[in-house]
């Protein structure tokens, strides 16, 4: 099943059914996603029993799956990323053997195709290409072999950067606020089994493409996570109940290989001309820039559709 959301000038949007081309939809016999998530156990059957799709669906009035969250909570599970900007910054990590995680802005996620304002080019605008997986009610102490049962939906996330705002922000230790503005989500939420077999040990085994200006980017795989999503799940519960809609991430999917398969993120492609020649020769994105992210099936499917969007000044108050 695929879930989408039109924009209907609310901030929560209408929750409607995609069909399986794609193309079209049917309404939802609850009026938002955030809804759904509260009252999964008794909606999930109707949801999915739903098998008339009459109307033709437009990309441009799609929201976001979730236009917003009551949490967002984002990991960082490739280890070939974090261990190359750990190299960059000349950081030594201390070994916990837990997973890195942050808690970010939930309060929107741009819509796939929405133009993204931000307030200064020259603040070192990045993109992240990233999966996640909104959750059913977990309780507090729930542990990775549990946590797989409630993880309803996967997402596509774009979670956009401030990279001349990070490095301050994250020296401070006491995390990011003015770094990291809204994220974007993928036009569809879907179920595990949209995934088929892509989906195992709690990992999106699928090629993320990501595109900048019209040239590929990236092309990094998702099944290389050190922690999969049911751990992730766990660790955000382990002292706190998440409530029915919460998000989390993988954080930038990146392969070890990534010299070869490209970047999900410019920093990334950045730290590698670092280590390789002395100093970043990639700038960051500039005003008018498209980004383009999207995962495909073996037929060629792209099961999240697809996040195609500019970068624009941010020009007066927006809520």
């Amino acid at each position: 099943m695929r879930l989408a959301t039109l924009k209907d000038g609310s901030r929560d949007g209408q929750l409607v059914i995609v069909a399986p081309d794609g193309r079209h939809y049917a309404p939802a016999p609850v009026a938002t996603l955030q809804q759904a998530m509260e009252d999964w156990s008794d909606l999930a059957a109707s949801l999915t029993a739903v098998d008339h799709f009459s109307h033709a669906l437009d990309p441009a009035t799609l929201a976001a799956p979730l236009p917003r969250a009551w949490q967002w909570l984002d990991g960082s599970a490739f280890e070939s990323h974090g261990a190359l900007m750990d190299k960059v910054l000349g950081i030594t990590p201390e070994k916990t053997g837990r997973p890195l995680m942050y808690q970010g802005l939930s309060d929107r996620f741009h819509g796939p195709t929405d133009a993204v304002p931000m307030p200064d080019e020259d603040l070192g605008i990045d993109f992240e290409g990233e999966f996640g997986v909104i959750v059913d009610d977990v309780p507090m102490g729930t542990g990775a072999q549990d946590a797989m049962r409630y993880i309803r939906l996967i997402v596509q996330i774009n979670d956009w950067s401030l990279r001349m705002l990070a490095g301050p922000e994250m020296k401070t230790g006491f995390g990011w606020v003015q770094a990291k503005p809204a994220c974007s989500m993928a036009p569809f939420a879907v179920t595990p089994d949209e995934l088929g077999d892509q989906w195992r040990d709690g990992r999106v085994c699928l090629d993320l493409l990501v595109d900048w200006n019209g040239n590929r980017f990236g092309a990094a795989n998702g099944a290389p996570m050190a922690f999969g999503f049911h751990e992730l799940v766990a660790h955000a519960a382990r002292t706190r109940h998440l409530p029915a809609g919460t998000v989390i991430g993988s954080g930038t999917v990146s392969n070890a290989n990534f010299r070869e398969v490209g970047s999900s993120c410019i920093a990334e492609r950045r730290g590698i001309e670092i280590v390789d020649e002395g100093a970043p020769r990639t700038g960051f994105m500039r005003f008018g820039d498209r980004i383009r992210m999207e995962a495909q099936l073996a037929d060629g499917r792209a099961p999240f559709g697809i996040i195609d969007q500019q970068v624009i000044p941010y020009q007066g108050v927006s809520v």
